[in-house]
């Protein structure tokens, strides 16, 4: 595991502080940690979502169950290769 270095003003690190301990983490680093995670997390369902709608469109147009079919199978393919 790397380490890395990470500057906060004394007001944001109070309010760390306190966060940490009513929220009973063991160590500030365990909730950065996490918090990285949940805003990773949160970055790939905006991707997702995105590729949901660029895959299947506005639902303005006209879509046959055909480009539909063929819509999810495209999805299928590209959250395969991601997620394997």
């Amino acid at each position: 595991m790397k380490s890395i270095s990470l500057k906060l003003d004394a007001k944001f690190l109070k309010d760390l502080e306190k966060v940490v301990k009513n929220n009973r983490y063991s160590t500030k680093t365990e909730f950065v940690r996490e918090a990285i995670r949940d805003k990773i997390n949160e970055i790939e369902r905006r991707e997702m979502t995105k590729s949901v709608n660029k895959l299947f469109g506005s639902s303005k147009h006209n879509t046959t169950d055909k480009n539909l079919h063929k819509a999810r199978k495209e999805l299928i393919e590209i959250y395969e290769k991601k997620f394997k």
